[in-house]
């Protein structure tokens, strides 16, 4: 006797489903308007309350977005941005070069600028002190910022450096200078030799989806980024907060022995 396969997914899921399919296939493109929920009803012979249900799925996972009196449109996406080793080349911001993120937005032919939300000394955070070798809540510098890219804010992103290092320097302006604040580091220690990253995925807090602007259902990416320099001593700890469909790592390099 055959058995019957099947589908337990809700009728709104498949529906959602159906029309995430789409999307990705590139049949509803960014921008485009998405049918009405009569239409919704009429395709997939189901009632107005369930089209609206499956449209609200689709609203919580970030593909869609509803403009007032207009309609669901599919959400327009920022192209994704490479986080990568060689991002970090110093052929990038040494002698006068570019801000890393600078270098990497605008090779991709993308506008990025810095909202600066902090710049000053503060207590050390725990991260960042353990990095330091510094008791927790001892003075430190730090540099937080929005960076919008193509408009969109892209991450949060908040660098902290030892006062030694940073005062005196142009890590102390909005400004720091060609090169950005790899080339000021470089310059006023031991030269940079190490970078250390860990990442974390997690749904976003209130504050940070209204600073990034995030549809519901987006999540974030934690990134703790510590530079090292050729004594091994830690001159800069990054803690940001990145929207995560804004971002693609890509890395390339030996395989260690």
């Amino acid at each position: 006797m055959a058995s019957e396969i099947t589908d337990e997914r809700t009728i709104q899921t498949r529906i959602a489903d159906d029309i995430r399919a789409r999307i990705e296939l590139g049949e509803y493109a960014a921008g485009d308007q998405l049918p009405t929920y009569e239409d919704l009803r009429t395709t997939y012979l189901c009632s107005t309350g369930v089209a609206r249900k499956a449209i609200d799925l689709l609203r919580q996972q970030g593909l869609v977005i509803s403009r007032q009196g207009k309609g669901v449109f599919v959400r327009e996406r920022a192209q994704p941005k490479r986080h990568g080793i060689e991002r970090y080349a110093r052929s990038r911001w040494k002698s006068g070069g570019t801000a890393i993120h600078d270098a990497e937005a605008g090779g991709q032919g993308l506008s990025v600028k810095q909202l600066y939300r902090e710049l000053g000394e503060t207590p050390a955070p725990a991260t960042v002190a353990a990095a330091f070798g510094i008791a927790e809540g001892d003075p430190v510098w730090v540099r937080k910022r929005t960076t919008v890219v193509d408009g969109r804010p892209h991450q949060l992103a908040d660098s902290y450096y030892p006062l030694d290092l940073a005062l005196g320097t142009l890590l102390t302006e909005e400004k720091s200078g060609p090169g950005g604040g790899f080339a000021r580091l470089d310059e006023a220690g031991d030269p940079l030799d190490e970078i250390s990253e860990e990442w974390s995925a997690r749904m976003p807090s209130s504050p940070e989806s209204v600073a990034l602007q995030l549809p519901g259902g987006t999540p974030v990416l934690d990134l703790t980024r510590v530079v090292y320099d050729t004594t091994g001593r830690a001159v800069e700890v990054m803690l940001a907060v990145i929207a995560a469909d804004t971002v693609r790592m890509s890395y390339r390099f030996p395989i260690p022995d």
